[in-house]
């Protein structure tokens, strides 16, 4: 799968958030070192802290699925400024796949690329 249909893949997502309190809906698939894609959304809650952002609703949904290997996850939302994962969805990638791929898009199409480990350089591992 070519970055771009990952990519799609996950705007595809982002149609499915739930964000009526920000109105920032953000999407993201992750691909699996087996080639296996899992999508996710952003959903929100009242209760703030009770919201889940799209990477970690991804990676919930392959983890649940007995993958724990991630080769690169891509992060949509149509924003002026790239999208980049959240700290608390930093460390939780970093549990299980640290130098993964993170591509980050803003409106337009466009992305970059970074190594999880450099979006996260000291992570909290074991």
């Amino acid at each position: 799968m070519t970055d771009r249909e990952l990519m799609s893949r996950a705007r595809e997502a982002s149609l499915n958030s739930y964000s009526p309190y920000s109105r920032f809906a953000v999407g993201a698939a992750l691909e699996c070192e087996d080639g296996t894609i899992y999508t996710g959304c952003n959903i929100e809650n009242a209760a703030l802290g009770d919201t889940i952002c799209a990477e970690r609703t991804a990676c919930v949904k392959a983890v649940s699925e007995g993958k724990r290997s991630f080769r690169r996850i891509a992060i949509y939302a149509d924003s002026e400024n790239w999208c980049t994962p959240c700290g608390s969805c930093r460390q939780f990638l970093a549990e299980f796949s640290p130098e993964m791929e993170v591509l980050c898009a803003k409106a337009g199409g466009r992305y970059v690329s970074y190594k999880l480990s450099e979006l996260l350089p000291c992570n909290f591992n074991f």
